[in-house]
């Protein structure tokens, strides 16, 4: 089989996309899969315009030799995607880890539903309409599409997608070793709170600071994102000791979590959490809100789901999350190699 691997980032890009392609690129070759990748990143740097129309062009050029694409998102690739098979008649699935118009919206055209209120409701500005339109008509004329969780599955559904098209494929933890703390974190006394994740208004890391307030521990915040100097300033006014660590290389980020002695994600929304797979992988503590495919992850021995908004919830789960033994690493259930061999089987169907 010749796969075209059409990806909005790739490494040393950051970002689950990235590492998905990259595990994917480096693992199908040897199941006997040939992939082609063509990547957003190479023509970013031209106008906004112009680079769609580009990357357009890669596409179709590549869809030619192809057999099957797989799009890695419904907007940035996925729209390229979607002309490129119509016209080179080559079949395309497309992977959807959330709702690209609702996160749009509410980074940029204040939007402040939750993504299942969005779901109900006529987005008011004609920006966003135009991007639901065009994941929606992307995922319709996808051959089938590829979600990493149960959650994910209901909210395609809801976009007029047989659920019979719509199939599970849990992400996967990359393989990596352990790297190191930074010297900011070392000095740290224990107990301490970690909390990590791009920095945009549903992660809700406000609630995180004003928890580790409560009980007077030390946190620490891995990450970057366009809310970091207002969450700086909000920690300099409500806390005493949080440290923000910018991006982390992988290594280092699950060195971080690993010396947690416990690991929070207060996020109103999550597909499936990538974190949270790394949280347990380390074997770390983790309190998570009970929102999305957070429920499909965690067991009770493993963490412990609270109500989204509820600071007092979150502060007790922490407090009574240092009280337990640390569970054991899990390993398997979210192993690469489950995750390739479900891969696999899936593109195998689709030609």
């Amino acid at each position: 089989m010749r796969l075209l691997l059409a990806t909005p980032l790739y490494p040393p890009e950051s970002g689950g996309p990235a590492t998905y392609a990259s595990i994917l690129a480096a693992e199908l070759p040897p199941k006997g899969i040939e992939v082609t990748l063509v990547k957003f990143s190479d023509v970013r740097l031209f106008p906004k315009v112009i680079r769609h129309v580009l990357y357009g062009i890669r596409v179709w050029k590549e869809a030619l030799k192809s057999d099957l694409i797989l799009a890695l998102d419904p907007v940035s690739t996925g729209l390229p995607v979607a002309l490129a098979a119509r016209t080179s008649r080559t079949p395309y699935v497309v992977k959807v880890v959330g709702d690209y118009a609702w996160e749009q919206g509410v980074q940029r055209y204040n939007v402040t539903e939750t993504i299942d209120e969005f779901q109900k409701k006529k987005p008011s500005s004609v920006f966003v309409s135009m991007l639901r339109a065009i994941q929606t008509w992307v995922v319709r004329q996808a051959k089938e599409v590829l979600v990493p969780s149960h959650y994910l599955k209901t909210i395609v559904a809801g976009w007029g997608v047989a659920a019979s098209k719509i199939t599970v494929i849990h992400n996967a933890i990359q393989d990596d070793s352990i790297g190191t703390v930074p010297e900011s974190v070392q000095h740290l006394t224990h107990p301490y709170i970690v909390s990590a994740g791009r920095l945009v208004p549903w992660k809700h890391m406000e609630g995180v600071i004003d928890a580790a307030s409560t009980l007077k521990l030390p946190l620490v915040i891995v990450g970057d994102g366009p809310e970091k100097e207002s969450l700086m300033a909000y920690a300099r006014k409500h806390a005493s000791t949080v440290i923000f660590t910018g991006a982390l290389p992988h290594k280092d980020l699950l060195a971080v979590m690993g010396s947690a002695d416990v690991f929070v994600l207060n996020s109103s929304y999550e597909g499936l959490s990538h974190l949270l797979i790394e949280a347990l992988y380390v074997g770390v503590p983790i309190v998570a809100t009970d929102v999305g495919g957070n429920r499909e992850l965690l067991t009770a021995s493993q963490g412990a789901l609270v109500p989204v908004s509820s600071g007092e919830a979150l502060t007790e789960a922490i407090k009574e999350s240092l009280l337990k033994e640390r569970p054991e690493p899990e390993r398997v259930r979210f192993s690469k190699e489950v995750m390739i061999e479900n891969i696999v089987t899936f593109l195998q169907k689709m030609v």
